[in-house]
C-alpha cells in the first residue's frame, strides 16, 4: 500500500473533495485536531489509517454528510453526535439560540420548550447557558430523542428533559414562558432536497405541507395554550417566510412581533410576546 503523509494526502484529495472536509476527516481518522494536522504534514499514516480514511473519502465524494461520516458537529461552543436520524445542526440555528438567552436572565429561573429537537442542539445549548432554568424538548421521532438524550448525558445536564411526542401533545395544562423551535419548513418537492447535505437527512424533519408553512401554522395558532402571560415564541424558518410568520402571529394575539435576518442577511427566526 502507498505511504501517504497528511500534507500528501490533503493535496492528492483537494481536487476531488472541499479541503476542509478532507482536514476534518483526517482528524477523525487520526483521533487529532485542526493543530495537528497543520503542524505535522509528514506525518506517514498506518495501513490502518489509510484504509479507514480511503473509505471516508469515497463515501463523502458521493455526497455523504461529513458530519454523518464522523458522527458528530459542534454547534454554537458545543459538540454533538449526530446521526442519519436527525439533522445536522447548523451555524443559522444558532441565531435561535441567540435570541432565547436574551429574553431568559443568566440567573432567572425560567420554564422553556423545544419542540422538534432532534439532536437536542438547541435544548441542549440553551440549557447549558442558563442552568437556573427548566427545559424540556420534544421530538416525535424515537430515533432523535435518543440521540438528543446521548447529548445531555455528554453535557452533564440535570436541568433538561427529552421526551417523545408530537409538538404540545404531551403537555396537558403545563405552561411554558418561551417555546422556541427550529420545525420542517421546506416545501415538498423543494428542488434543494436533491441537493447537498438534505438528500441525506430524515425528509420528516425537513418538509412541511402548505408550501412548508404547515408545521409553523400548527405551532402558532396552539402555542398561546401553552404560553404563560408575557412569554415568548420564536421560530426558524425558510428565508423567504418572515411575512406569512408574521401574519400568523399577528392572527394568534402575538404582540412585539419580528424577524430577525441570519449572518447572510436571509430572514430566518421570527417571534413574538403573549
Amino acid at each position: 500500500m502507498p505511504v501517504i503523509t497528511i500534507a500528501g494526502g490533503l493535496r492528492q484529495l483537494c481536487r476531488t473533495i472541499d479541503q476542509i472536509d478532507a482536514q476534518m476527516l483526517l482528524q477523525f481518522v487520526l483521533k487529532v485536531n485542526k493543530a495537528f494536522i497543520l503542524t505535522h504534514p509528514e506525518y506517514v499514516l498506518t495501513s490502518a489509517q489509510t484504509v479507514a480514511f480511503n473509505d471516508l473519502v469515497a463515501r463523502r465524494k458521493t455526497g455523504e454528510p461529513v458530519a454523518y461520516l464522523i458522527g458528530e458537529r459542534e454547534f454554537y461552543d458545543l459538540t454533538f453526535k449526530v446521526t442519519p436520524a436527525v439533522l445536522i445542526p447548523r451555524p443559522e440555528t444558532e441565531l435561535l439560540v441567540e435570541l432565547a438567552l436574551t429574553r431568559i436572565d443568566a440567573d432567572g429561573c425560567k420554564h422553556i420548550l423545544d419542540l422538534g429537537t432532534g439532536c437536542g442542539s438547541v435544548a441542549i445549548t440553551i440549557a447549558k447557558h442558563r442552568p437556573q432554568s427548566d427545559v424540556v424538548a420534544v421530538d416525535l421521532s424515537i430515533d432523535a430523542v435518543s440521540v438528543a438524550r446521548i447529548n445531555a448525558h455528554n453535557h452533564a445536564l440535570q436541568n433538561l428533559s427529552i421526551i417523545t411526542g408530537n409538538w404540545f401533545d404531551k403537555f396537558a395544562d403545563k405552561k411554558f414562558d418561551l417555546i422556541v423551535s427550529n420545525p420542517p419548513y421546506v416545501a415538498v418537492g423543494d428542488p434543494h432536497l436533491l441537493q447537498g447535505d438534505l438528500r441525506f437527512e430524515p425528509q420528516i424533519a425537513l418538509t412541511a405541507g402548505d408550501n412548508g408553512l404547515a408545521c409553523l401554522h400548527d405551532i402558532v395558532v396552539t402555542a398561546p395554550k401553552y404560553l404563560n402571560a408575557d412569554g415568548w415564541l420564536l421560530l426558524e424558518h425558510g428565508y423567504d417566510q418572515s411575512d406569512a410568520c408574521q401574519q400568523l402571529l399577528a392572527e394568534a394575539g402575538f404582540r412585539h412581533i419580528f424577524s430577525h435576518p441570519d449572518l447572510a442577511g436571509m430572514m430566518r427566526v421570527s417571534g413574538g410576546k403573549l
